[in-house]
This record gives C-alpha cells, sequence and structure tokens, in this order.
C-alpha cells in the first residue's frame, strides 16, 4: 500500500543555518527509508539558504493561510500522516486536517518547546528568575498544550522537556515521544580523522542571528567572557559564525581584542575541527542545541551553561564544563583549552553522547514502531484522550469560522 506524509512546515527547512533544518531534514530522511511519499507544504517564502528538497525526491508545495484551497488539497491527497513543524502550523491547519482527513495521523513536531523559550527569554529581558510556575502560566504554555492535546503524537527533542510536560502538567505519557536528533555513531575511524589537540587552536561560539539566545550569547562573550580568556590567552582568538547576524553583532568586530565576527560558515564541519574548544554561553532558550551536537559530533569540546546542556546528556559527562557563573566559565575555557589531557577526557565524553543517546538506528526503530501502534489502535487512542477531543470541537467552533470569515474578507 502506497503511504503519504505531509509536512507542513513553519518555515523551509535551513540545514544550513539552523538545527530546526538539521531536524527537519532527519524526518524527511526517516520517511523516504520507510517508502513513505513526501509533500512539503509551507506558506514562508524560499531564502537563499533553503535546502533543495527536490534533491531528496520531496515534493513541494506553496500553501495559503486562511483558505479554503487547502481543503480541497488535503482532501484530494488524503495522506496517512500530517506532520505540523511547530504549534502554531497546528494552530492553522490542524482543524482542517482532522475535518477533511480525519483517519490521517495528526503529528505535532516541536522543534523546542517555544512556550519554554519565550518564557525565559522574558525572565531575563525583565531580569527576573526563571520559574516553571511562570512557564506553566505563560499564555503561549496554554497554547501549545492545547495543540499537544489536540495532536496524535507529539515529538519532542528534548527529555527534559518530556519530564516536565509530564510532571508538571500532567500530559498523558501516550501524547508524547522523546524523539532526540538521529546521528550516526562516531566510529574509531572518524575519531582517528580528527584533528589531534596540537593541530587545533583558537575558540569558536555558532549561531544563527535570527535566534535572540544566540545574540545574547555573543554579547556576553564580548563584555564579559572573552576579557577574562584573553587575560590569560592574550593570543587566542574567538571566531563568531552564524547566518543572519545583525549589525549590533557585525560591529563586536575587533581583531585587535582577538574578537572575530565572520558570518555564515559553509563549511561547518571544518570550522569546528580545526577550532580548539567552542563556546556556548547560553542564558535561555529550549530544546537540544545543534551547535553542541556539532561540536561532539566532531570532536570539539564546549563550555556551556545548564540551558546549554539541558536534555542534552541524561547523567552522563559532560563534553566539557557546564557553569552559569562567567568568571568559571572563563576559567573552564582557560582549562580546556591549555590541558591536553582534559582536552582529551571531555572529548571521549562527547562521543560517548553521541553514540549512546542519539544512534539514529535505535531511535528509528522506536518511532517505527510507535507509529505502527498509533496506526493500529487510532481509534482508542483518540477516544482515550477526552481532552484532545473536547479541545479539537471547540477549535472546529472557533478557529474554523474564524478563518473562513478572514477567507471571507480578503476577497471582498
Amino acid at each position: 500500500m502506497d503511504k503519504t506524509v505531509l509536512i507542513i512546515g513553519y518555515v523551509w527547512p535551513e540545514p544550513a543555518t539552523t538545527a530546526a533544518g538539521h531536524r527537519m531534514l532527519q524526518l524527511m530522511n526517516f520517511f523516504k527509508t520507510h517508502d513513505y511519499k513526501i509533500i512539503f507544504g509551507t506558506t514562508a517564502t524560499k531564502t537563499e539558504h533553503s535546502f533543495d528538497l527536490d534533491s531528496l525526491e520531496v515534493e513541494t508545495v506553496s500553501l495559503k493561510l486562511n483558505h479554503s484551497s487547502f481543503d480541497t488539497f488535503v482532501q484530494d491527497l488524503y495522506p496517512n500522516l500530517v506532520v505540523f513543524d511547530r504549534f502554531m502550523v497546528e494552530e492553522q491547519f490542524g482543524w482542517r486536517v482532522a475535518e477533511f482527513t480525519p483517519d490521517a495521523i495528526r503529528i505535532l513536531n516541536t522543534e523546542d518547546l517555544h512556550s519554554l523559550r519565550t518564557a525565559r527569554a522574558e525572565c531575563v529581558e525583565k531580569g527576573e528568575g526563571f520559574t516553571l510556575k511562570k512557564w506553566r502560566n505563560h499564555p503561549k504554555t496554554i497554547r501549545e498544550v492545547a495543540s499537544i492535546y489536540r495532536s496524535d503524537c507529539t515529538l519532542l527533542i528534548s527529555s527534559y522537556e518530556v519530564e516536565i510536560l509530564e510532571s508538571r502538567l500532567q500530559l498523558p505519557a501516550n501524547l508524547l515521544f522523546h524523539l532526540p536528533f538521529l546521528l550516526e555513531k562516531n566510529l574509531e575511524a572518524d575519531i582517528t580523522s580528527w584533528p589531534n589537540f596540537e593541530n587545533r587552536k583558537d575558540f569558536v561560539c555558532i549561531g544563527n542571528g535570527k535566534h535572540a539566545p544566540n545574540v545574547d550569547s555573543i554579547a556576553i562573550l564580548k563584555n564579559k567572557i572573552w576579557p577574562l580568556i584573553t587575560k590569560v590567552l592574550p593570543d587566542a582568538k574567538l571566531h563568531i559564525h552564524g547566518a543572519y547576524l545583525s549589525q549590533q553583532v557585525l560591529e563586536m568586530h575587533n581583531p585587535k581584542e582577538g574578537f572575530h565576527v565572520k558570518g555564515w560558515a559553509k563549511d561547518l564541519e571544518s570550522v569546528m575541527r580545526r577550532s580548539r574548544v567552542l563556546l556556548a554561553p547560553l542564558q535561555f532558550g529550549a530544546g537540544i542545541k545543534g551547535k553542541l551536537i556539532d561540536a561532539m559530533k566532531n570532536g570539539t569540546p564546549s563550555i556551556t551553561t545548564d540551558i546549554g546542556a539541558e536534555g542534552m546528556h541524561e547523567s552522563m559527562p559532560w563534553n566539557g564544563t557546564i557553569t552559569n557563573d562567567w568568571e568559571t566559565f572563563a576559567k573552564a575555557a582557560i582549562t580546556l583549552y591549555s590541558d591536553e589531557k582534559k582536552w582529551l577526557q571531555a572529548q571521549r565524553s562527547g562521543v560517548s553522547i553521541i553514540n549512546q543517546l542519539y544512534d539514529k538506528d535505535v531511535w528509528e526503530e522506536k518511532l517505527k514502531a510507535h507509529l505502527k501502534t498509533l496506526q493500529s489502535e487510532l481509534c482508542s487512542h483518540r477516544n482515550n484522550n477526552f481532552i484532545g477531543k473536547l479541545l479539537q470541537q471547540q477549535t472546529m467552533a472557533s478557529t474554523k469560522y474564524m478563518a473562513k470569515w478572514i477567507e471571507a474578507k480578503n476577497n471582498k
């Protein structure tokens, strides 16, 4: 039997600039491996960094918001699965999928919990301490959790986010599916091909400029951490790489201070492999961090914060040091940069994290089995999700008619 998956994207995938883009390509490759026909639709426009989906034989379609053309499209397609990329997409298209293709399994791909990221960012901006109570009561949390209930399955990339949804909001475990990055193992041949300690130099920081936590961390490096490092390591350099860096960040470029803002790196693997240590002083954010994964995949130890490493390593030793104090951060960076024995130990910890927690083959088998179970038990699964049925009905009664009103208004 032919299998079809419709992925409705919030944006066009940009794996060269964002961790979310990597995640989307991993999902597409999973579906391709398991013989699904893939259709990717979005209301967004392409950018210079948008991935060529034709190379994966993925069909693409341009979608309109608040427009009945989608109803005809999805009914004609009648996919087996529909993946909503982020809860905002589910809010827009979820009720239409439920009405016109009721048998399709509805999957919410969170990338990260947007409500958690937003609540943390607001606390940093206000100079307030973050608590999970503030997250629980945030308006965006209510929207995001409602979207989770309306979906048959929600993919969560961070084990921490699964934990707080279950423990703090009592979400049913059968609605949530922990699916971290799907990665190939670091084999011994890969490890021996990496440049060694002596053949690496300087520090690196990676971050897309459209992502507020990255901009904040670059400012922290510039103003608080890098001056402490250069007092001890005056010849060291810090290389800042990332797409869409703002003028504010570009103006931080100061070669005399060893602070080099270089913009987007076309070959990130080479950048990582020639760098000795990655710095990621993240004060807020959510999900798991692509830059830290990239560092481990290329044998580059890192210094980060609790939020940076959150949900990424379970109880395993980190690929370097985790600290929220900037003086301690700078000292740890200096030590890791200067001590080959500790550097090698950190590198080995990164290899273990990747191989034990992100094994692509293991997670793909789990996802395959979960989708098979959902397919065979979809009716009972939905009947047991009473809150989801309730929210779906309320959405049909509100969002549906608001969308129709907007469409009618736009057609005048």
